[in-house]
């Protein structure tokens, strides 16, 4: 019996290399194939369900606001702008979107929950827990909350001085109204009670080591003119060893004999 003659390497490597683009082939013929077919009419979105928190939202609103903007079916539609769609939607902060077999859209949203007005009264714009700033109908919040102010880039700092500063006033009755920072870097405070404190510049423990200052020595100080800390005026903190107070009623201006 006589050896079979062995295969030589440039044919070895040419059956190899017609295999593989052959299997090459193969595979981009199937892919294409199977790209036309899910493009084609045959797989429509039948409908978008729509849950988590839609407190300021109605769910079939929702729908015919997104629905417009969706383009393709079941396999082809854009997730991302799916999402971007909800999210562009007043009072909605995120939205979850993904398929859902055979034939849906399940969009899970996180709303919005403001903790304060931001800005002029003019606007409508709030303020969530992040110290994110966004429009709404402002209508449907709350008009007892606290109105911030500042420069947008540093709402999450106006927020959190606020929240370092109002529970210092609690104890005396009062509550922060309005919370700004200036351009120039310096807070300023209404209180309910109509006074308006200059808090100056500084973070926030430097800001609150002034306020506790101010209200630890400022009931003794109204009350050797017989008043109490709801007759405080404004009150300016600004100063290195002390601050300046108004009170309603109380005058140190000297009366000049020759005017009598």
């Amino acid at each position: 019996m006589s050896d079979s003659i062995p295969v030589p390497f440039d044919v070895k490597l040419m059956n190899v290399t017609a295999t593989l683009v052959f299997a090459l082939f193969a595979c981009t013929l199937l892919a294409a194939g199977a790209w036309w077919v899910l493009r084609q009419p045959f797989f429509p979105l039948a409908g978008i369900k729509v849950d988590g928190e839609v407190t300021h939202n109605n769910v079939v609103t929702l729908r015919a606001n997104v629905a417009p903007q969706l383009a393709g079916n079941f396999f082809t539609v854009d997730l991302a702008r799916a999402r971007t769609a909800f999210e562009s939607v007043p009072w909605v902060r995120k939205a979850v979107v993904r398929r859902e077999f055979p034939n849906k859209l399940r969009a899970t949203l996180t709303e919005h929950v403001p903790v304060a007005h931001w800005g002029d009264e003019a606007g409508s714009k709030l303020i969530n827990g992040y110290g994110e700033v966004f429009e709404a109908n402002v209508a449907e919040v709350d008009d007892r909350l606290p109105r911030l102010d500042g420069p947008p880039e540093q709402a999450g700092q106006v927020l959190g001085m606020y929240r370092v500063l109002a529970p210092l006033f609690q104890p005396y009755d009062l509550s922060i109204e309005q919370l700004s920072l200036s351009s120039r870097g310096s807070w300023r405070a209404l209180l309910d009670s109509g006074a308006v404190i200059e808090l100056g510049r500084g973070q926030g423990d430097e800001v609150a080591a002034r306020t506790q200052r101010f209200l630890k020595t400022v009931t003794p100080v109204a009350s050797q003119y017989g008043r109490t800390v709801a007759a405080v005026e404004g009150a300016d903190l600004r100063h290195n060893e002390g601050y300046a107070l108004r009170l309603r009623g109380v005058t140190t201006v000297v009366p000049d004999p020759k005017k009598k």
